[in-house]
């Protein structure tokens, strides 16, 4: 990298509509910000407009809508050929750009066309093990070791590879054969909650002013232990309520749930926010959980965005006990952040937020000073986004 800093053009490659993606989101509009020319190239969705203008930057939207619900390896097939389109139709609109960042599997190989034909470097952000992914761990071993060989080939047209932490960033130089990838956090950036934290989830659903939330928020959908939580609900203090905030297929099934006898008054679903507003909504909780299954190693290396979306917030968190999620929030240099506890286990989880409840008033007002500290000097996106640029630095031999 040498030389002054330059307007320059990203092309963000994101094999889903984009319109719940964070990371891509505030990669985004921190570049665009900087005075670059940021397009995101993503897929169609229902309802949503081909061309948007947000934070500074362009989403375009093309090719069909992403995910169909298949049948395992007629599932696979219709991923290749979504993928192929989605390659055809963005090169349609395609300006040509400085440098491609492929987010994930099914964006790579439609970034790298794209480079390809720009004549422009791509890099790879490996948000996760997609072989190891939910959707492709029930799959049989041979289609995931396809998914895996096609993946390396990719890599090895790549320029370089990005993670979201360190534990991924050594299985991924491993499996890849790469060198290890740059670690980028899913981070916000730095965001001081109100003293008095405000009373949302009081507000929207009429809860009496004692009544303490307990949230899960994000995805709505399998392995990510909101059934744990649920079943956990009814051990919870007489006057803490369980809050699912989120989007996701099994959002009705949740719904029913929350109706049921033993969990009606105790348990409620809300529709998703918008990114803007995500951290006010949480920070206005008092424990949020993330008890993921250790269903696949995917999510057994997994730091999720709601972690540290509610660091941010100041709010303690409840988490599996896994590695990379222990470091974060038991091995604070500070202190700990919260608890982990066995995600399979309702008690464990019942008993992790019974501890965090039980804090007096000076040990609430302590942790969450530890929480923001930690937020702001550890775990801020200002310093991820530092990282990030330098390695779009040394990919274009441009500063950013």
């Amino acid at each position: 990298m040498s030389g002054p800093r330059r307007a320059q053009r990203l092309a963000i490659v994101v094999p889903t509509t984009g319109e719940h993606d964070s990371r891509t989101r505030r990669i985004a509009a921190s570049v665009a910000a900087r005075g670059h020319a940021v397009t995101v190239l993503s897929r169609a969705g229902a309802g949503l407009p081909a061309a948007e203008e947000l934070d500074g930057y362009r989403i375009l939207r093309v090719g069909r809508a992403a995910e169909r619900r298949l049948p395992g390896p007629v599932r696979v097939l219709d991923r290749a050929l979504a993928t192929r389109g989605h390659a055809r139709a963005a090169r349609a609109v395609d300006a040509g750009a400085d440098l491609y960042h492929a987010m994930a599997y099914m964006g790579l190989p439609v970034a790298l066309d794209l480079a390809g034909r720009a004549g422009a470097p791509a890099i790879y952000d490996a948000r996760d093990l997609y072989a190891d992914a939910r959707s492709m761990a029930r799959l049989p071993g041979l289609a995931r070791r396809v998914a895996l060989a096609r993946e390396r080939a990719w890599v090895r047209r790549a320029a370089a590879v990005v993670t979201v932490n360190a534990a991924l960033a050594d299985v991924l130089a491993s499996r890849l054969g790469v060198a290890r990838p740059v670690v980028v956090m899913n981070c916000p950036p730095r965001w001081t909650p109100p003293e008095a934290p405000e009373r949302r989830f009081h507000a929207r659903l009429s809860l009496s002013p004692g009544a303490r939330v307990v949230l899960y928020h994000g995805g709505l959908v399998a392995d990510r232990g909101i059934e744990v939580l649920l079943a956990a609900a009814p051990a919870l203090p007489h006057d803490a309520v369980v809050v699912l905030m989120g989007f996701g297929p099994l959002r009705d099934s949740f719904a029913r749930r929350a109706a049921e006898p033993g969990l009606a008054g105790r348990v409620h679903v809300l529709p998703a926010v918008a990114p803007r507003d995500v951290l006010a909504w949480v920070a206005s909780a008092d424990v949020a959980v993330m008890v993921n299954q250790p269903a696949t190693l995917n999510e057994r290396l997994s730091t999720p965005n709601k972690l540290f979306e509610a660091l941010a917030a100041g709010v303690p968190v409840v988490s599996s006990d896994f590695v990379e999620r222990r470091r974060i929030v038991v091995d604070d240099p500070d202190g700990p952040l919260g608890r982990v506890c066995d995600p399979t286990d309702p008690a464990a989880v019942a008993a992790a937020v019974r501890d965090l409840l039980a804090l007096d008033e000076p040990g609430r007002a302590g942790l969450r000073a530890r929480i923001l500290r930690a937020a702001h000097e550890r775990y801020a996106w200002e310093a991820q986004l530092e990282v990030l640029l330098a390695l779009y630095g040394r990919v274009t031999g441009a500063a950013w």
